[in-house]
């Protein structure tokens, strides 16, 4: 029997948060401006994994990190903050079972950059799931 990739089990549970991120911030901006409850979500966040970090003892100085790889991961930041700020305002102004599909466009956009800027290589099948993917968002976002 075939055995599971690692990743696997980590990326459903990703799928599971995401999903359970959608709900509970929809409810949460119920009298709340979009930037604020991000804000708090971003606190939130940044203290719990600063607890996880240091409790499992993997802490270690930012400053010595590689010049690109610091600039990679600010980038990152940047793009999740923006994606964040759009993701609050987009569910406090429409549902969230029609946003989040169109938040997972980015699947589609991940395999077309991963293509263009990092060389990697999709099958027919690979592509025909994208496709689906795309046309799936497509199909929710489009309510009648």
């Amino acid at each position: 029997m075939a055995t599971l990739p690692q990743w696997l089990p980590w990326a459903l549970m990703s799928a599971v948060f995401a999903a359970l991120t959608a709900v509970f911030a929809k409810l949460g901006l119920q009298g709340i401006d979009s930037d604020m409850a991000m804000l708090l979500r971003t606190v939130v966040i940044t203290v719990v994994l600063a607890m996880f970090v240091a409790a499992t003892g993997k802490w270690s100085n930012p400053t010595q990190l590689p010049a690109n790889t610091v600039m990679w991961l600010v980038l990152s930041a940047l793009a999740t903050g923006a994606s964040w700020v759009c993701y609050f305002r987009a569910l406090q102004h429409g549902p969230a079972s029609q946003v989040a599909p169109v938040d997972k466009l980015s699947v589609v956009l991940v395999s077309l950059f991963a293509v263009a800027f990092l060389h990697e290589r999709l099958a027919w099948r690979e592509w025909l799931g994208v496709a689906m993917i795309g046309g799936g968002v497509l199909l929710m976002a489009l309510k009648r």
